[in-house]
């Protein structure tokens, strides 16, 4: 009934150790398990009424001829009717603090695999278990087998359904575009709890032969996120460094190199590594560590394995934003220097041309004799045309690029912009410091695009221009009452100012509901810009 009922692990193996105890007339009966370094750990026990059972220390080491030696050797069950002159430490704690004269123990085998050991003992006072006591104890060994692995497939699956669920958490982030710092340190947490670890640590190589921490979970003294160290010696990340593949360290006592000083200052005793490979090369690695002495188990690699994919995906996905970003960057500056050269091209060339052109033909209608006066008309109207060009130049040139954002800087340049708006414009403007020329120049031809806009399509009656630029975000609101309805996709400019301020870490939303105006909301970040961080 316990094992279709689910019951946990442990009530049922103590459960089982009990009633086999009482069924065949044991006064002590107890379980273990085998561990891989050739031990077995007691997991439960059971002392008949009034004998009292002491504490069983462990793990045991698997030697002499007591009964859970002698089963692992053999891998069948087995019986001792008398203690005296067995040897091993096991036997030796049985006869003499348990005062036992006889046992029988039956092996727990579990899908085809020596799990561990069943077995009950007799006091010297009574005579040795009857003729079938061990074939009776098989049909109890069997049934806990069964019980066991049907435990272990629970909780297996319990174990598989988390990990799922804990990948996909990191998926969903890696998806999102959320900063990779972020999914960092989401990753950490997600293994710390995953795993059966104290710490976890998630590294990446740089190219000066140093490794950095981009991301620690769990109780770890110095290592700190940022913190960069010199490869070298005989330690987890230089391991997976130099080898590219997953590196296991199963106690430190013959670690060495910097990295090695916390790891012994922390206590730490067993660890597991996994590479991070992004796009072919090696990236940096994660790490998982404890402090009990028993290895981390073997499965652990695999586990981590999972997770570096898609850790190695965030880093592909990030670099191929900053990438873009870069990209972008360029294109915006590069035509912002064209523009600039235009501009001084026409200011310092056609137009001072034209200038002296209209000097000239100044000069020549004062040099006409007074009868002359039919030239003297014609130079005129060529004069007048000649001075509407110039009006048109002027003008075009402050549209590539306005002098007065350059000499006055943003709050001027706005304002300037909303005087020559054919639709009022109401400001609320907090700009008085300077700011990078690239971040002025997005925001004002953000702000001249929407005027024009405005102007064409939006039949509204007047537009509202908030800017606040006075911490380390520039906040742009540009807002009508017109019709609405504004598509950018539909091959207006706004789709151009989405890249130029994406360039720039910003970000531009539209709102535009049919019959409800316009709203243009920009943040773009000014803290740590410069041009030659986007160049």
């Amino acid at each position: 009934m316990l094992v279709a009922h689910g019951a946990p692990p442990d009530h049922l193996l103590a459960a089982v150790t009990k009633e086999v105890g009482q069924l065949l007339g044991a006064h002590l009966a107890g379980m273990g398990r085998y561990e891989s370094d050739d031990t077995v750990t007691v997991l439960a026990t059971w002392a008949a009424e009034g004998e009292g059972h002491p504490l069983v220390p462990g793990p045991w080491p698997l030697e002499g001829g007591d009964l859970a030696s002698t089963v692992f050797r053999t891998g069948q069950s087995v019986r001792i009717d008398d203690y005296q002159g067995i040897p091993g430490r096991i036997a030796a704690f049985v006869r003499d603090e348990l005062g036992i004269g006889s046992s029988i123990a039956g092996p727990i085998t579990v899908e085809g695999h020596l799990w561990g050991v069943l077995f009950l003992h007799a006091k010297q006072t009574h005579p040795p278990f009857s003729l079938d006591a061990v074939s009776r104890l098989t049909d109890f060994t069997e049934l806990v087998a069964a019980a066991i692995a049907n435990a272990e497939s629970r909780a297996e699956l319990a174990r598989l359904a988390e990990e799922q669920a804990a990948l996909g958490r990191v998926a969903t982030l890696v998806a999102s575009g959320v900063p990779e710092e972020k999914v960092f340190a989401a990753v950490t947490e997600e293994v710390g709890h995953l795993l059966p670890v104290d710490v976890v640590n998630l590294c990446r190589y740089e190219t000066d032969g140093t490794v950095t921490f981009v991301a620690i979970w769990g109780r770890s003294e110095g290592f700190p996120v940022g913190g960069r160290w010199p490869l070298g010696g005989r330690n987890m990340c230089t391991l997976v460094f130099e080898t590219g593949g997953p590196a296991r360290m199963d106690n430190f006592a013959d670690a060495s190199g910097s990295l090695s000083i916390p790891v012994r200052d922390n206590g730490l005793r067993s660890a597991v590594a996994c590479p991070i490979i992004v796009e072919g090369r090696l990236w940096g690695m994660i790490g998982v560590a404890t402090h009990v002495e028993e290895p981390l188990p073997l499965d652990t690699e695999a586990h981590l394995s999972s997770i570096t994919e898609l850790v190695a995906m965030a880093v592909a996905n990030a670099e191929s934003r900053a990438e873009l970003v870069t990209s972008r960057a360029r294109i915006v500056a590069a035509a912002d220097e064209s523009r600039r050269r235009i501009e001084r091209d026409l200011h310092d060339g056609t137009q001072q041309q034209l200038v002296s052109l209209m000097l000239e033909l100044r000069a020549a209608e004062l040099s006409l004799p007074r009868d002359a006066s039919e030239l003297q008309a014609h130079l005129e109207r060529t004069r007048q045309s000649l001075d509407s060009v110039l009006d048109t130049l002027r003008e075009t040139s402050r549209g590539i690029h306005p002098a007065i954002l350059s000499k006055a800087g943003l709050g001027p340049a706005v304002r300037m912009l909303s005087r020559r708006s054919t639709v009022p414009v109401e400001l609320d403007l907090r700009a008085e410091c300077r700011l990078p020329e690239h971040i002025e120049m997005a925001a004002y031809y953000v702000v001249s695009e929407a005027l024009t806009n405005t102007a064409k399509h939006a039949l509204a009656s007047v537009v509202h221009i908030e800017l606040d630029a006075q911490d380390v975000m520039l906040r742009l609101v540009i807002s009508d009452d017109g019709i609405g309805g504004a598509d950018p996709g539909q091959g207006s400019g706004l789709i151009g100012l989405v890249d130029r301020i994406e360039a720039l870490g910003g970000r531009l939303d539209i709102a535009s509901p049919a019959r409800k105006g316009t709203s243009l909301s920009i943040e773009i970040p000014v803290e740590n810009q410069n041009v030659t961080d986007l160049l």
